[in-house]
């Protein structure tokens, strides 16, 4: 299955049944599951770059991970023993004092239709819960959401935690949510600034890559 293949073109297009039906239809003649979900995976970035052109909406990336979690029920089996999710390990939660969870979601979403084994804390929650996840996890990347001005103390507090701990040298910690800004992961000594959740999946990738 070389270039991009009717699967890649149907998850593209948000053809739920097309998508599942090829994949099915690949399987028997003989396609490997891995190679399928490369496809998969590629349309997922496809669609990433649509919504930062503003071709496509939150609504259009949050159907395409349901259409992938539907591909991956069809997949999973027949990926010879292997995880799904064996890209990397990430910490993701919202910070302590803030319980929205909306940007977060939509973020552990893409990373783990991306291949991605995501630990997902939560909201709410302290700097030792993130430091404590990381630890028993091995994961390189933390990402933190905060949709509150009043809790960017928590994204610095949760940073300076890490420091204490003496593991800010093994993980790479992203911020975002919509009041964050490039000065804000700065001010907070964070590593990558998210605009967005298709950034944040980038900025993984990369340090995975």
């Amino acid at each position: 299955m070389s270039g991009n293949s009717d699967i890649y073109e149907a998850l593209v297009n948000l053809d739920e049944e097309k998508v599942k039906q090829l994949v099915n239809e690949h399987l028997v003649s003989g396609v490997a599951a891995e190679t399928i979900m490369e496809q998969l995976q590629k349309a997922l970035i496809e669609i990433g770059n649509r919504f930062e052109e503003e071709k496509y909406y939150v609504p259009d990336l949050l159907y395409s991970g349901a259409i992938m979690k539907e591909a991956l029920k069809i997949l999973a089996p027949k990926m010879k023993g292997k995880s799904v999710s064996a890209k990397g390990k990430v910490v993701m939660g919202t910070v302590f004092g803030d319980i929205h969870d909306i940007g977060k979601d939509l973020v552990v979403m893409l990373l783990r239709n991306s291949g991605f084994e995501v630990l997902d804390l939560g909201v709410d929650v302290e700097p030792q819960r993130f430091v404590e996840a990381i630890k028993d996890s091995g994961a390189k990347v933390l990402g933190m959401s905060c949709l509150l001005t009043i809790s960017f103390n928590a994204i610095a507090n949760t940073v300076k935690a890490i420091k204490e701990a003496g593991i800010r040298d093994k993980v790479s910690i992203m911020v975002g949510g919509a009041p964050v800004t490039e000065l804000v992961k700065e001010k907070t000594d964070c590593d990558y600034y998210g605009r967005d959740a298709v950034n944040g999946l980038r900025f993984v990738s990369d340090v995975y890559s």
